[in-house]
């Protein structure tokens, strides 16, 4: 089979070919940087333009484009701390708290170097394991399935966060958020207050970018400057390279756990991403730098996430089944040449496998010198006011939610979201794991209704099932048994305790706590498989978030006065919910001018005629990008009539 290599590489390296799969690198770096937007949408923006070249051109377009999301995505996870992708929070945490203590240029560096070996590792095991992954993976049964979903959702939960219960609390809001829509296991429709927009289920981009992307930018105006307060070292890229080697292994191993992540279907970046951060963390000696900005988080996101999305593509050449959207859609091109993924294409077309694999290398490498490249430039946009950032930023936000549906539905969701995820930052519960329960709850549904059914409650006797629990509780358990025989215990507990009186943590458990009785309640008219997936995260959820509430109550005399922050960030808040209300009511192209004003001219303190000049550059470009999107702007109730 080897020696179909060479014939491979020399037809990719035909110029028009060579000169496809760049075009698609710079699309999907472009929209990598996008938040919201990502490898959906670059894949998404080339379908059109392939089905004019031939099959190896324009399956080596959509590659370029696949290949580079991952790394170029680091760029906006680092440098304003709203991930480009989901599979990117990790990096965001702590890329974006490098960031801010001037050492973007390294977390950058180091992102950068993490996905090209990702990519490499994931091409080179694309190659070698197609041939033997069809038998490991159905080998695995579904109720091992559920249990990698749910060790993807307690690392997220146990690992980030001083206190554990917050921690679950925000993985159990995830699921939930996840069962909204419709069942998998029975024709229900399940929390959507007889609202047509949730029939379908809530959109992982908006959930990603309202909890993540809207708080970040709420709280960097209202602290206003910069992203980073220090100087950015752009130009010693020395500690950025060293950092690399001496976390060399843990890239490696955090790269393999991408890979696994990658050919078992529905497990996907997400979940991997957090698996390989959680091993960054088990494996530190200092874990408490984590969440604060440590290098080693990063390494180990960019190169579990790089790894999965290439490695993505062995169950869709097996079995037709994609590992995530990007690969789906490059299902759906094999299909329009006349290719038709499974072991037989492996045989019949080995050349393509080979122009696969060497087109995702040359992606991976090139993807990541380029990034290097431009990284001085854009660590340097760190030291700009964040305001001059965060107009585009918003807009294209709001473009990126607005790919959803095209709906109104969308502004008022991104709205929601945003306020969820800035009242969970001022009550210091993590983020992450509400957004990857939220990603996993559909194949937790799947995966547990289908162990029920064709197991029972067996399932939790299998012998695969108890050594995850035990593969996955041990490490915790040593942790526990660990912290009783250390002297700062105390003041450790008093530290992970800190913040449960305040009034935003306060409000936030009283109206979650709220929401899960209620949902209980509407969940019993629901048929019994309906209930499945709300239960997971509902019964669990009402005590905690009742002992959150409790706690916090004894505890609202000492942390009462921590609110001053929170309180200086509510007029940035309204006035974004003010913008999206003059979208809904004139339309977004007569509404962002005077949002865009307000923000150069208030916020950035720009002089009139730069800021005209650059507001309507940006505002140019936001209706340009629509364009491109195929995806009129949002025109409003009146917005027709004016």
């Amino acid at each position: 089979m080897l020696e179909h290599a060479l014939p491979a590489i020399e037809a990719l390296l035909d110029p028009i070919r060579l000169a496809a799969l760049f075009v698609g690198m710079a699309v999907g770096m472009i929209f990598g940087m996008l938040p919201g937007l990502g490898g959906v949408a670059a894949v998404s923006i080339l379908l059109p333009f392939i089905y004019f070249l031939d099959d190896y051109t324009g399956l080596a377009m959509l590659l370029g484009a696949i290949s580079v999301v991952y790394t170029a995505d680091t760029i906006t996870s680092v440098l304003i701390g709203a991930p480009g992708s989901p599979a990117s929070a990790p990096t965001a945490i702590e890329g974006h708290a490098l960031a801010k203590q001037g050492k973007a240029a390294t977390a950058l560096g180091v992102g950068f170097l993490a996905s090209m070996v990702g990519g490499l590792l994931g091409a080179l095991i694309l190659l070698f394991a197609i041939p033997v992954a069809g038998p490991i993976v159905l080998a695995l049964g579904t109720p091992e399935l559920f249990m990698f979903a749910i060790v993807g959702l307690f690392f997220a939960s146990s690992m980030l966060g001083k206190n554990l219960s917050r921690g679950l609390a925000a993985a159990f809001l995830g699921i939930f958020l996840g069962s909204v829509g419709p069942a998998s296991a029975d024709a229900d429709f399940r929390f959507t207050f007889d609202q047509v927009y949730l029939l379908d289920g809530l959109s992982l981009t908006i959930v990603a970018l309202g909890l993540f992307g809207v708080a970040e930018v709420i709280s960097m105006l209202a602290s206003g400057g910069g992203i980073s307060r220090g100087e950015v070292p752009v130009t010693h890229w020395k500690d950025g390279f060293l950092e690399f080697l001496k976390h060399r292994w843990l890239i490696f191993r955090c790269a393999l756990i991408g890979v696994f992540g990658g050919f078992v279907p529905a497990v996907g970046a997400s979940a991997s991403t957090w698996v390989a951060y959680g091993h960054a963390i088990r494996s530190s000696k200092e874990p408490k730098y984590f969440g604060k900005g440590d290098i080693r988080g990063v390494a180990a996101a960019e190169g579990a996430n790089n790894a999965t999305i290439i490695s993505d593509l062995i169950p869709t050449l097996l079995f037709s089944v994609p590992g995530g959207p990007a690969a789906a859609i490059f299902l759906g091109a094999l299909f329009s040449f006349g290719y038709y993924p499974g072991p037989r294409m492996i045989t019949q077309n080995p050349e393509l496998m080979f122009l696969i694999v060497w087109s995702v290398a040359l992606a991976s490498v090139i993807g990541a010198i380029i990034c290097f490249l431009i990284a001085p430039a854009l660590a340097r946009l760190t030291k700009l006011p964040f305001a001059l950032i965060a107009a585009p930023l918003v807009l294209v936000m709001v473009m990126g939610a607005y790919q959803s549906t095209s709906t109104m539905g969308d502004m008022f969701m991104l709205l929601l979201m945003g306020l969820i995820g800035w009242a969970m930052k001022h009550a210091d519960w993590p983020r992450a794991p509400a957004l990857v329960g939220f990603v996993l709850a559909d194949p937790m549904e799947q995966y547990f209704w289908l162990s029920n059914q064709i197991h029972g409650w067996s399932w939790l006797m299998r012998p695969g099932v108890l050594i995850i629990i035990g593969l996955m509780l041990a490490p915790f358990i040593y942790r526990l048994w660990k912290s009783r025989f250390e002297k700062e215990g105390k003041v450790q507990d008093v530290e992970r305790e800190k913040g449960l009186g305040s009034p935003v943590n306060l409000a936030l458990s009283l109206t979650v706590l709220s929401l899960f009785t209620w949902a209980f309640f509407e969940s019993l008219t629901y048929s019994p498989d309906s209930r499945l997936l709300p239960w997971l995260a509902l019964i669990p959820g009402i005590p905690v978030t009742c002992f959150l509430l409790i706690r916090g109550y004894l505890c609202r005399e000492r942390d009462k006065d921590l609110m001053p922050q929170s309180i200086k960030e509510l007029p940035y808040l309204l006035s974004l919910g003010l913008y999206v209300f003059a979208i809904f009511i004139v339309g977004f192209t007569i509404a962002t001018p005077p949002f865009v004003a307000w923000m150069l001219f208030s916020c950035a303190k720009m002089r009139i005629h730069t800021g005209l000049l650059y507001g309507t550059v940006i505002c140019t470009l936001s209706f340009l990008l629509f364009s491109i999107l195929r995806n009129g702007a949002p025109d409003g109730i009146f917005g027709p009539l004016i």
